[in-house]
């Protein structure tokens, strides 16, 4: 039995990441797995996790195979699951159909599974690879893994600025800073998200739309969700006028107006109420709500102090800092409002991932530092 994988390998396991890249933002609760069954070195099915979570992607690749699946072997970007939930398990799927050889990138690590699918496949005769391309997959599957682990979303944090970290003029003007490249990278990252989080105050400055304006690019819709304490969102704004056949979430604390309450959910606006926080709502216990209702990936596009509060509670994994080759100056709004740093030890610190220009803008993404 080979220990390290082969070319042939690596290739169709790089196809099945490509797949579960396509899935990201469509399929929660559920991971995005990407699959790949080959038989005789031809490719006889392929697929991702549907919409919605279900059906998984093994399942939809071996739909495809067919009777083709018999002695094939199948790369799939996570661990089978192998526990019966409102669909069979995967590794029974695989199983029946007669898959020879399962070629795994990433540990599935929700406790249910976790080693028990590779096991499972192994006593049923299958000969099983692990680990092939894993820091890859785990890329991909970092949302569901912060869902599993921590109980809530991973989140990325969106600025656009000009040089100086300025994010609108004294005045409020924020349109716009950046150009179309630019504004189109950051509506192709909405479409790899489960949900947006915009604060109250970008909400009543912009009234804003939220959603990812890429025609034919996302299968479900963006869940919009507003962290709004006291329900100041206004009922004529596009968020409420749009909630019924657009997600929109406000998250707001205990206690908040049941006039406000009442009046945005017959709107068809769903209310998370959260205890308050130092500056709002309680920001951790906010996106421990969304994880509940099965969000694993967030981005963040709020103002400025939304941004700080959330740095100031460790709360941001990955930065995505759009910059415009400009400077406003001290009397601009800066990116992320005071957050109460004295000693350069306090400061939250990233590791530059990539950085990418978008015509005269620049695109850098940030992880946070271990």
């Amino acid at each position: 039995m080979p220990t390290e994988p082969s070319a042939e390998d690596l290739a169709h396991m790089r196809a099945a990441l490509a797949l579960a890249r396509r899935g990201l933002g469509a399929c929660w609760p559920n991971p995005s797995v990407g699959c790949v069954i080959v038989r005789g070195g031809r490719v006889v099915g392929r697929a991702v996790t549907s919409p919605g979570g279900r059906p998984h992607g093994e399942t939809n690749a071996l739909a495809m195979a067919g009777l083709a699946a018999s002695g094939a072997t199948a790369y799939v970007t996570l661990e089978p699951c192998c526990h019966h939930g409102r669909t069979p398990p995967c590794t029974d799927a695989l199983i029946a159909a007669g898959i020879a050889r399962v070629v795994i990138a990433s540990r599935d690590v929700d406790p249910r599974v976790n080693g028990a699918g590779a096991a499972r496949l192994r006593a049923a005769g299958i000969e099983v690879m692990e680990g092939v391309l894993t820091a890859e997959a785990d890329e991909i599957n970092a949302g569901f893994f912060s869902r599993v682990r921590a109980g809530r979303p991973l989140v990325t944090l969106k600025l656009a600025s000009t040089l100086d970290g300025r994010i609108a003029t004294h005045a409020g003007e924020s349109q716009w800073i950046t150009g179309p490249d630019a504004r189109r990278a950051g509506h192709a990252m909405r479409g790899r998200h489960d949900a947006i989080l915009a604060g109250i105050g970008t909400v009543l400055a912009d009234n804003p739309e939220l959603t990812c304006r890429i025609p034919g690019m996302r299968a479900v819709p963006l869940v919009r969700v507003v962290a709004d304490s006291h329900l100041r969102t206004p009922l004529t704004h596009k968020l409420v006028a749009t909630a019924r056949t657009t997600p929109t979430w406000i998250i707001t604390r205990n206690g908040a107006d049941h006039a406000r309450r009442r009046a945005l959910s017959d709107l068809g606006v769903t209310l998370l109420d959260v205890p308050a926080g130092p500056a709002g709502v309680d920001l951790k216990r906010a996106l421990e709500a969304l994880a509940e209702r099965g969000i694993t990936r967030l981005l963040v596009e709020g103002g400025g102090r939304l941004a700080g509060s959330l740095l100031r509670a460790g709360l941001v994994d990955h930065l995505a800092w759009f910059h415009a080759p400009a400077i406003m100056g001290g009397d601009g709004l800066p990116a992320a409002a005071a957050f109460g740093v004295e000693r350069l030890a306090d400061m939250p610190r990233f590791v530059r991932h990539t950085t990418i220009p978008l015509g005269p803008d620049l695109l850098s993404t940030f992880r946070r530092e271990a």
